[in-house]
């Protein structure tokens, strides 16, 4: 009853005193009980004998098997060049290519004549400062020096279209979807025992094909457009869907709009390099007469996109667990998608090709009517409807 609450010295006193208790054959008795040694129980009678008074020590000085490192002195160093990520490319580390487990450990310290156990080895590693530890996203790369200003440029330029109640986009395309029973991550309520069965690999269905998202955010309105298409992310259907945003809901929203800004990424289907996006941005605005004004992200700032952390995230949280299974269920949750912030969105699906490998000749792109500003031209400029068009049109 006793033994739970005890020490190990305070064990060996209390068998003491039991021996002591029960005289001759006590010590036998009391190993034979309590499961404790003779030879402890004799110690015992030992500091009894000298009176050693308790010094707060459960053992004596010295007492105990020695530490692995002071018997075996290479050992630490063995062990730091195995799991050191600074010797990554030492082609003699014994566990270059292979992950560090504790029994992987061991075992390649044990080829270089050290005796240890898998368990051994995680208490020595504890005690050298490792632990189990994850990559962490922390480092950047490197970034244009003017980063920051293009950012104040655009959110300058965003603000200054929202207080004269003009319109104000982010646009971007959404990561590519299989559409099929794939499985979709993240997790949803079902029966218990009853998990939704999907493909074990994720191949593509060519009669299903797959789904590529391309969503308008309005800034002003904090309101998504998305439009899922069917064939490639090129420029024309990244402008196709603010097209359809325009049509169906903006002309509405802003009637008094004679301009609309886009921010957008500098790469993929709206890059800033791309001369079928700025031929196909001047049709935009020869058929809506709007000025589009055009600001870029710098480059590898994407994750900044208002877009992708105010409806993609929630589109990607609503539809968690959920397999894709056709084109219009893809639509359907999307356009389902609600915060308590007041966000809505509405999704159409784009059955239009989009081929790739559209080239622009230098005089298509001469007769776009550009304006680049002055600082980072290529980030920021406007595409205004030409006149010629404006006109045959009146």
């Amino acid at each position: 009853m006793l033994g739970p609450y005890l020490d190990e010295r305070q064990r060996r006193v209390f068998a003491t005193s039991e021996a002591l208790a029960a005289g001759w054959g006590g010590i036998a008795a009391v190993s034979r009980i309590t499961r404790i040694a003779r030879s402890t129980i004799g110690r015992g009678l030992d500091e009894v004998a000298v009176g050693a008074a308790p010094d707060g020590r459960v053992r004596r000085a010295g007492a105990g098997r020695k530490p692995l490192e002071a018997a075996d002195p290479r050992l630490i160093e063995d062990l730091e060049r195995i799991v050191t990520p600074t010797q990554r490319g030492d082609p003699e580390q014994p566990l270059r290519w292979t992950i560090k487990s504790l029994r992987q450990i061991a075992r390649a310290l044990h080829d270089l004549g050290h005796g240890i156990s898998h368990t051994s080895v995680g208490a020595v590693l504890r005690a050298c400062g490792y632990s189990l530890q994850a990559n962490r996203k922390t480092r950047e790369g490197s970034h244009h020096p003017d980063r920051n200003t293009q950012f104040e440029y655009l959110n300058q330029t965003v603000e200054a279209a929202l207080a004269e109640g003009q319109p104000a986009i982010s646009v971007d395309a959404k990561k590519k979807e299989l559409v099929g029973d794939f499985k979709n991550a993240g997790r949803t309520w079902r029966p218990r025992g009853q998990p939704e069965a999907v493909r074990t690999h994720d191949f593509l269905i060519p009669e299903l094909g797959k789904a590529v998202p391309y969503g308008v955010y309005d800034i002003g309105a904090n309101s998504g457009w998305v439009s899922v298409g069917i064939d490639h992310d090129t420029a024309a259907f990244a402008v196709n869907a603010i097209r359809s945003w325009w049509h169906d809901i903006g002309k509405t929203r802003y009637r008094a709009a004679n301009r609309l800004v886009v921010t957008a990424d500098s790469g993929g289907s709206n890059s800033a390099r791309s001369r079928l996006w700025k031929s196909e941005l001047q049709r935009l605005a020869d058929e809506t007469g709007l000025t589009l004004i055009i600001r870029h992200l710098p480059p590898g700032t994407s994750k900044w996109n208002r877009i992708e952390h105010r409806l993609f995230s929630f589109i990607t949280g609503n539809w968690r667990g959920q397999p894709l299974l056709t084109h219009q269920i893809i639509v359907e949750l999307i356009a389902a998608t609600r915060t308590d912030s007041g966000l809505t969105v509405r999704c159409r699906l784009d059955q239009a090709s989009y081929p790739t490998g559209v080239t622009v000749s230098d005089d298509e792109l001469a007769n776009v009517n550009i304006t680049r500003c002055d600082f980072h031209g290529e980030w920021n400029y406007a595409i205004a409807p030409r006149p010629s068009l404006m006109q045959s049109k009146s």
